[in-house]
């Protein structure tokens, strides 16, 4: 395994959380815009190392972009969302979510920085974050990650049996205000044969 995975204690200390410690890293590129000459995107997850420290810190400028380094964020998996996790695991490229935002960052820079806020694996908490119009990209995962994911999915997630949908013929009907209907197959009216 790779230098991305760690067995890490929860925050309680009384449970264990299979949890891989990353660092992200940003990228400012230089874009054809009169407007908005610059704009943020994610460029990278890399794995933690300690000679990182624990404050982000500019990696690179120049006159065509800057790179940002945000170091010690954990991906914990927890085992309710194994469904998230299976869901990434089961795509054609499985991939870390990063959720970031522009913040005014005086210690950083003179101008605004995307700083990110959350890192996961999770293709239900991506879902979410979507839903609630935060930025979110992604980066693929590595294949030790990839599979790092695939035994914890493998140990944790059960695949819902597919309910068996009822014949629409047994279903009652309703005419359209909603009230039952009822259907013959008498002949109410003479036809050809009757004489």
């Amino acid at each position: 395994m790779s230098d991305f995975l760690t067995q890490s204690p929860e925050t309680d200390g009384a449970l264990h959380r299979p949890c891989v410690k990353v660092a992200v890293v940003m990228r400012r590129e230089r874009i054809a815009n009169p407007w908005q000459p610059w704009r943020w995107v994610l460029a990278d997850v890399v794995p933690h190392e300690d000679g990182f420290g624990e404050q982000p810190r500019l990696l690179l400028r120049d006159e065509h972009e800057e790179r940002w380094l945000h170091p010690g964020f954990k991906v914990e998996l927890f085992t309710d969302d194994a469904e998230g996790y299976y869901l990434n695991v089961t795509t054609p490229q499985p991939c870390f979510w990063v959720v970031w935002r522009m913040e005014e960052e005086a210690a950083l820079a003179d101008e605004p920085v995307a700083v990110p806020q959350i890192v996961t694996l999770s293709y239900h908490d991506a879902g979410r974050w979507l839903d609630a119009q935060e930025t979110v990209e992604q980066v693929p995962a590595p294949p030790d990650v990839v599979q790092w994911l695939q035994h914890f999915v493998d140990a944790h997630h059960v695949l819902q049996a597919k309910q068996r949908q009822r014949p629409q013929s047994f279903k009652s009907l309703t005419d359209r205000f909603g009230n039952p209907a009822r259907v013959s197959t008498e002949k109410k009216f003479g036809g050809a044969g009757n004489g």
